[in-house]
């Protein structure tokens, strides 16, 4: 079997066991060693595989950040559905939202992977706009972090109900509460920029 083919469990543990430190205690805060540890190999093996504790970082920050892509699917001309996958996405998913967070903490303005994905996700907005099928009056790059940060303001609000029924009922009411929001400050539009649903 080619190389490009094979799996590398030894590196596939260290991802994994990176994922959950940086998620629990961030850049600053993760150590190798116990990544290493809970990867089952040596401090060596993970800086044979990436150069540095940062490098280790974005490497888990991009491959989270294509999970996120992937699995809600901006749709420039349904912004709330995509808000209402965002908050779903997040919210099963916690984990990825503090690892996102750790970056813009200590990352700020640095992150080359959310860089990339903002511009590629500005750029699609901007298309939209000029189709007709979002209002152009908009910065793309406002639409994009005001529909972001609706989408993830309930995902690790502390405080949530402890009982599953009421807190999943709690999260049905803010996910409905954070598409009408989106709703109503980007209403879907067809081609010729009239709201859909209106004569």
């Amino acid at each position: 079997m080619p190389d490009s083919f094979r799996t590398d469990s030894t590196r596939d543990r260290i991802v994994e066991a990176a994922t959950a430190e940086f998620a629990r205690y961030g850049i600053a805060g993760a150590r190798i060693d116990r990544i290493a540890k809970s990867a089952r190999t040596s401090k060596e093996r993970v800086y044979a595989y990436f150069r540095s504790k940062e490098e280790l970082y974005g490497f888990v920050a991009a491959r989270e950040l294509d999970a996120v892509a992937a699995a809600t699917q901006l749709d420039p001309a349904d912004l709330p559905g995509y808000a209402g996958r965002v908050h779903d996405y997040f919210v099963a998913n916690p984990d990825n939202r503090r690892i996102m967070r750790w970056g813009e903490l200590e990352f700020a303005g640095t992150d080359a992977a959310a860089r990339d994905t903002a511009r590629h996700k500005t750029a699609k907005l901007r298309r939209a706009q000029q189709e007709g099928l979002l209002d152009p009056s908009w910065d793309p790059l406002d639409v994009l972090v005001f529909v972001s940060q609706l989408a993830a303001a309930w995902a690790d609000q502390p405080g949530l109900p402890s009982s599953e029924g009421a807190r999943k009922q709690f999260l049905a009411d803010r996910r409905a509460a954070i598409v009408a929001a989106v709703e109503r400050l980007f209403p879907a539009t067809d081609r010729i920029g009239q709201t859909r649903g209106q004569p």
